[in-house]
């Protein structure tokens, strides 16, 4: 130990530490998917900044932590943003430095037990503010959320319905500081003990006692995956290959067939030998065909991605635009400032517009349908508010063909199941190379996933449930009371300095000591 003491005097080892450390929880999420890690993957970064020799110090900490967990959950962008994406992190990477001097605020030195168990409480608040702010669509959105990382355990879905992802964050979180604890500081580990069985008695709780989905019906939906289909005219040969597959549906009474996000090249108003031929296949199948067009609109400047539903006749009428876009991907914030970007990489060279409001759609069959695309099903709030509004079914159209070999197809894939679970709405995902996935109403997963290899249309029995979630009631109250915890620390903390500076002393911390470092050596 006292080996690694010396080697992180370094400024620049100590930051690499942080760093990797930092970077550690990406293993819990697909590819690797190892679910169980994220209850630990935190401890080295804790660790290493309740160490920090001064607040400040741990602040850096923070930051440099922060900085790899951002590059890490975001790798597979590199292709796309090169070296930007070192930018990109380092800006929300100052997010962490607060975490980072609070870690040590309530973990540092030989901290007493009072201490460490509100650190239990106001250690998650930070992180899930963390999470909070950089989940706004224009900073990228809530990819990488320390809690979607649960996505295929079954207590954790069931904590899904009740406080969203968002609670399954801060009990994440919440068991790393207590296992933290339990390492480093030997007369805590009372209070960190008590946190362990505080988050297993909420798991076990929401598991006997949250409101379980009673299906009540079942849907037939047919997801169309085309392949990888490039060169030249290659939206015209994606349309040929998916109305290929979709001509194999018919006889098989679905009731929806589904394309995936940018499914459609051109608009169907200016092309309506292409809107003739998809409604000939909704003759066939019997069902409506919802597919995404991605081009400039006839009736309106600009690019939109929107879900259009067509039917037997045609076009219905039913159409959702994309409101929230990929900075970068599909428009560059502050072109005029930072358009040099699609010099570097894959940035959008044309900005999309944005749609106006989220749509729930008639399918027929009795099916009510609520459309995201892309990274929208990222946002728990949007599926939230589809399921408020009457959906029946979850639906994402989405297109991970510039990531394929990266971890990115299979990670997106893996967000429908909280989408799903905290709804009580079952969800389909349907892409247009890979992954594709169905969950059912309880986020469980339904039929194979159709993978980056596969070209092909599948039929998926899907369960229907309409009960409605405590998520859905009561919407995002786990960030609430996490707010309201920092707000009281910030009164509390602020009352002290306030009491320290009138009688004319200095706040002083305790300097922090390493795990094994005697009590003796620092007077006690």
């Amino acid at each position: 130990m006292r080996t690694i003491d010396r080697w992180l005097t370094s400024p620049w080892r100590r930051s690499g530490a942080a760093a990797l450390a930092g970077a550690l929880p990406v293993l819990a999420f697909p590819a690797p998917s190892l679910w169980w890690f994220a209850y630990v993957a935190l401890v080295p970064w804790i660790l290493l900044a309740r160490s920090a020799p001064t607040g400040r110090r741990a602040a850096w900490d923070g930051w440099c932590g922060g900085f790899g967990f951002m590059v890490a959950v975001h790798h597979w962008l590199l292709p796309s943003l090169h070296v930007f994406i070192f930018l990109i992190a380092g800006l929300l990477s100052v997010l962490w430095a607060p975490w980072g001097w609070l870690v040590r605020r309530f973990l540092g030195g030989t901290s007493p037990p009072g201490r460490c168990a509100a650190g239990l409480v106001v250690l998650p608040s930070a992180w899930l503010a963390v999470e909070l702010v950089r989940s706004w669509q224009g900073l990228g959105g809530p990819w990488g959320m320390l809690g979607s990382s649960q996505w295929q355990v079954g207590p954790a879905l069931r904590l899904a319905s009740v406080g969203g992802v968002w609670l399954l964050s801060f009990l994440v979180v919440a068991v790393n500081v207590a296992v933290a604890v339990l390492v480093s500081v030997r007369r805590s580990r009372v209070p960190a003990l008590a946190g362990l069985v505080a988050a297993a008695a909420a798991a076990s709780a929401a598991w006997a006692w949250a409101p379980r989905p009673h299906p009540d019906g079942r849907a037939r939906i047919a997801v169309v995956q085309p392949g990888i289909v490039a060169g030249r005219d290659s939206p015209a040969k994606r349309f040929d290959r998916e109305e290929q597959l979709t001509r194999r549906l018919a006889g098989q009474g679905v009731d929806l067939v589904v394309w995936g996000e940018s499914s459609v090249g051109y608009d169907l108003a200016d092309r309506p030998d292409l809107a003739r031929r998809i409604a000939a296949l909704s003759r066939l199948t019997g069902a409506d065909v919802l597919v995404n067009v991605d081009a400039h609109r006839s009736d309106r400047p600009g690019i939109y991605k929107s879900s259009v539903l067509v039917g037997p006749d045609g076009p219905t009428g039913e159409r959702y635009d994309k409101m929230r876009l990929i900075p970068f991907g599909e428009y560059i914030p502050a072109r005029s400032v930072l358009g040099w970007v699609t010099s570097m990489g894959k940035a959008a060279a044309e900005d999309r517009r944005r749609g106006s409001g989220q749509v729930v759609m008639n399918v027929g069959h009795r099916l009510r349908i609520g459309p995201l695309v892309c990274f929208e099903t990222a946002f728990p709030d949007m599926s939230r508010h589809l399921a408020g509004d009457g959906a029946d079914v979850l639906l994402g159209q989405s297109s991970t063909s510039t990531f394929q070999g990266s971890w990115a197809p299979e990670q997106h894939a893996s967000l429908a199941a909280l989408r799903a679970a905290e709804t009580g709405r079952p969800m389909v995902h349907a892409t247009l190379t890979g992954v594709s996935a169905v969950y059912g109403p309880a986020g469980q997963r339904l039929g194979p996933w159709l993978g980056t290899d596969a070209s092909t249309a599948h039929v998926y029995e899907v369960p229907l449930a309409h009960g409605v979630t405590p998520y859905v009631r009561y919407g995002d109250w786990t960030v609430h009371a996490a707010l309201l915890v920092l707000a009281a620390f910030g009164a509390v903390e602020g009352g002290r300095v306030l009491r320290l500076r009138r009688t004319g002393r200095e706040p002083l911390a305790r300097p922090a000591r390493t795990v094994r470092e005697s009590p003796a050596r620092h007077g006690h």
